[in-house]
């Protein structure tokens, strides 16, 4: 029988379709590239696939402009090629979690062009449109301009929170949330092991529709402040819950930018609507806001150390977590989290064993295993990321030079983590054997999936956490961080039926000594293989130790 909470004990491997493996010969990803590499997936030892986006979409956004919700997009396969990959995952013990997006849709859904169509239509009230011949407010999009976009031939315009063809659907009406809770549900029937629930705070706006001070050059203002994790969200959380994952014992992985900590146990208490969530405080520290991305930060080793504590501990007091330092909408880690200079596989390990022990469910995105870094671009024209070229274009109107905009673009873009999965050292890294539909860090990587060593290291990791003496402690344990050390270390520990395992990373550009309080019994990793014997712990920049 199994439990309801079993996700606890997975390990996930998120795939970025389009750049995973291509089978089909057009330099694009897709299910079939996916199935043939489920060998390697199971080799690592991760345990859940959470694959992004593959459904019908004129890939505006990538994929999360959906056009058919229970439609297989065509450059990815087919339906049959999916049913074939859930069952070859199925027979190696690999569950399937796919993205739910569901607070809008492609401006190509049926839904949204019959209500452009047929103002009288009932889809009119499927999304939210407001008539005037002026925008309803200043609100600014996630990804720039206005969040009102004008109706063709019409004085009226219609809401969308991210690009103007993604608009919102208007989830006030119980009829768009009921035709939603029946396709998750038929998903759910099909046999994936649940979602991951894209920009799901977003689903609630403020009805009054009004305007606030400005707080760019543009006049606009971000839309978060009105459209973001806002009262009355709990009906609608909680309605979905009730009405869908409540009938399955499946897992749900929210991403819930803007709920603050003492909110933690409504999205993932005993009673909360997901299973866990994404935390993006301490994931964010290299910018004052995850859509700004000029505004940069000097962060700190004990900053970051503080955010983590932080978000653990109330992780901890609410439910569980869904750690990371890598997915989809955020730059590599080795190159954000890492001084230049000392960007090696040995810091990547490093880094790596600083989050996977944390407590809650450990998620890997694709490349992480193999240590890749940013892909630096000469060019804005080399960019396919809409909210890159936004910012790229944001940063020149506030001030910056276009060198200047386009290094801020470089170290944020989300295109780093959509460089396509180099397997080998041929050209365009085996991913493909024509050019890919995105330039890669390098036409001959060299860093790849053959022998390295950062794949190992992933491979041992998992192996500790899964199938170990110390598994228990790591998948069960509470967590307790240790803040009396210096500021550059990452020290915590994690606790179960009375056993102990220590994690202590060493964040920064400098030698750290750190002494223990008993001499250490067994050493489970080292990323740097040197330390210190005895109850002295030496170590080297972005090092790190497991040990009990």
């Amino acid at each position: 029988m199994q439990t309801t909470d079993w996700w606890k004990d997975d390990v996930v491997y998120q795939i970025y379709p389009k750049s995973f493996k291509d089978t089909n010969h057009d330099g694009i990803g897709d299910l079939k590239g996916i199935t043939e590499k489920l060998p390697y997936l199971k080799e690592l030892g991760v345990t859940m696939l959470w694959i992004c986006p593959i459904f019908t979409s004129p890939m505006v956004d990538n994929g999360y402009d959906i056009a058919d919700f229970e439609g297989i997009n065509p450059q990815f396969g087919t339906m049959a090629d999916f049913d074939e990959l859930l069952k070859q995952a199925k027979d190696l013990d690999i569950k399937i979690i796919l993205d739910l997006v569901i607070n809008h849709t492609s401006d190509e859904h049926p839904w949204f062009q019959a209500a452009l169509a047929d103002k009288n239509s009932k889809y009119r009230d499927y999304y939210i449109f407001r008539e005037g011949k002026e925008r309803p407010n200043n609100w600014r999009s996630i990804f720039g301009g206005s969040v009102w976009e004008k109706v063709p031939n019409e004085e009226s315009y219609y809401l969308h929170v991210f690009d103007k063809r993604q608009p919102d659907l208007n989830w006030e009406n119980p009829d768009v949330r009921k035709e939603l809770y029946q396709m998750i549900n038929r998903w759910l029937d099909k046999g994936i092991a649940g979602f991951r629930i894209d920009s799901i705070t977003f689903v609630k706006k403020d009805q009054d529709y009004a305007s606030l001070p400005a707080d760019g050059v543009d006049g606009l203002v971000s839309c978060k402040f009105k459209t973001r994790n806002r009262p009355g969200i709990e009906v609608f959380l909680t309605e979905l819950r009730q009405e869908t994952f409540d009938k399955y014992n499946c897992v749900t992985v929210g991403e819930a930018p803007g709920v603050a900590y003492q909110d933690f146990e409504q999205f993932i208490g005993r009673d909360g609507y997901f299973s866990m969530i994404f935390d993006f405080h301490y994931a964010d520290i290299d910018v004052e806001s995850g859509s700004d991305w000029f505004k940069r930060t000097n962060w700190t080793a004990r900053e970051f150390r503080d955010l983590l504590m932080t978000s653990q501990e109330a992780l901890q007091k609410a439910g569980w977590g869904a750690n990371f330092i890598e997915n989809h909408d955020q730059p590599r880690a080795l190159s954000k989290l890492v001084a230049p200079g000392y960007q090696t596989p040995e810091a990547a390990k490093g880094i790596g064993s600083m989050y996977f022990f944390l407590r809650g469910t450990p998620f890997i995105y694709q490349g992480q295993e193999l240590g890749m870094i940013n892909a630096h671009r000469e060019s804005i024209s080399e960019f396919d990321d809409i909210s890159s070229i936004d910012n790229y274009y944001r940063s020149i109107d506030e001030g910056f030079s276009p060198s200047e905009a386009l290094e801020f673009v470089n170290l944020r873009s989300r295109d780093n983590t959509r460089t396509p999965m180099p397997w080998t050292s041929a050209q365009y890294g085996g991913f493909s054997d024509i050019e890919p539909w995105l330039g890669m860090s390098q036409t001959y990587p060299k860093i790849t999936a053959n022998n390295n060593s950062v794949y190992n290291w992933y491979k041992k990791m998992i192996e500790l956490r899964q199938k170990s003496p110390i598994a228990p402690c790591l998948q069960k344990g509470d967590i307790h961080f240790i803040t009396s050390l210096a500021d550059d270390i990452i020290a915590y520990y994690r606790e179960y039926q009375g056993k102990r395992v220590y994690s202590i990373t060493n964040f920064g550009t400098k030698e750290q000594l750190v002494e223990l309080d008993a001499p250490i019994e067994s050493v489970w990793l080292d990323s740097h293989d040197q330390f210190l014997t005895g109850k002295q712990l030496k170590l080297l920049p972005y090092q790190s130790i497991l040990f009990s």
